[in-house]
């Protein structure tokens, strides 16, 4: 997309249509991410939102298993992760039978929410360590994808972390440039679909905090090909802070538009606490529930992309990455009914 179509009122028109689908009125190591098995019954979608809501979750099938057992109120309270709509993590080596699934069960009515997170040498090695095996079998992965997604009406967060690692001198020169290669062919294979939108990760405000630092890379990567770049991915920071530095970045990237993960941001960051702050950080709460109402020109979509609920990794007593905690999930959504 062009730098004038992005300033343009039609293509803003457009992106929000896509979007909405014509309805009425969502630094860190990302996670590897599990799939629950199937539950019974439908979530409904929140009011205003256009994205799809996964009735088989595993928050859905956490509030049925504590229904069953009694414990009515704790169901109730984890009911407001369950009937949001949270993006998808294709997981393992065939990413196609989860996103047939998503796809499916939108039914050309609501648009799924997915992330492409097996860029190689992902994450340095650290909590989720892992990706495709050679830059090969990564654009055949994204191949797959994009197939997998056909016609439907998606959102693509493309590779949280993976440019910010470049910026930040985790990711070893060596692999520089053919993970540029990469993203920029992910980019390009991915707005083949019709119906996708594809917003290239930029990380946060408290992990690479000057936008000047993150703008050519993201230039480099693709991002002047895609719908614009997300931010807050997994993290903790607060709207008003990725707002005002997504605007500056928009601006070194001719006026691109940008998405926020508030999955988890509603009490904001841990403050005073720099060791791993991002990493199952205590008395977090929901933020803002995703909506691609976000009253901001330049802001396509407030979504909750990490999945409340799902570990950062081994770290204050949680289980591996990806991982659902069920305590953490009832914490996080007790406290945004606070």
């Amino acid at each position: 997309m062009s730098s004038r179509a992005r300033h343009s009122i039609a293509a803003v028109l457009a992106l929000a249509l896509a979007l909405a689908g014509c309805s009425g009125g969502s630094g860190s190591p990302a996670g590897d991410e599990t799939r629950a098995p199937a539950v019974r019954g439908e979530a409904a979608p929140t009011a205003g939102s256009p994205f799809w809501v996964d009735p088989q979750s595993d928050a859905a099938r956490q509030v049925e298993q504590w229904q069953s057992q009694g414990r009515t109120e704790d169901a109730n309270v984890l009911k407001r992760i369950s009937e949001r709509p949270v993006a998808e993590w294709p997981a393992g080596d065939d990413p196609v039978p989860d996103i047939r699934r998503a796809v499916k069960g939108a039914a050309g009515k609501r648009t799924v929410v997915l992330v492409a997170y097996n860029i190689p040498h992902r994450d340095c090695g650290l909590y989720s360590a892992g990706g495709a095996r050679d830059g090969q079998a990564y654009l055949d992965w994204i191949n797959s994808f994009a197939d997998a997604i056909g016609d439907a009406r998606a959102l693509v967060i493309l590779e949280p972390d993976a440019v910010s690692h470049l910026v930040d001198g985790c990711t070893p020169a060596e692999y520089h440039g053919e993970r540029n290669q990469l993203l920029s062919e992910a980019v390009d294979r991915l707005k083949r679909q019709p119906g996708t939108k594809v917003y290239l990760d930029a990380g946060n405000p408290a992990w690479i905090k000057e936008p000047s630092k993150i703008a050519e890379p993201l230039r480099t990567a693709g991002v002047a090909r895609a719908d614009g770049f997300s931010l807050n991915v997994s993290n903790f920071q607060t709207d008003e802070a990725v707002k005002a530095f997504g605007t500056q970045l928009s601006e070194l990237l001719d006026g691109a538009h940008f998405t926020v993960d508030t999955s988890r941001n509603g009490e904001g960051p841990l403050l005073d606490e720099r060791d791993e702050s991002w990493c199952n950080p205590p008395g977090r709460s929901l933020g803002t529930p995703p909506t691609a109402e976000t009253g901001d020109a330049l802001v396509d979509a407030f979504l909750w992309i990490k999945r409340p609920g799902d570990s950062d990794g081994p770290c204050r007593g949680g289980p591996s990455a990806g991982t659902w905690w069920p305590d953490y999930a009832l914490g996080l959504a007790r406290r945004a009914g606070a």
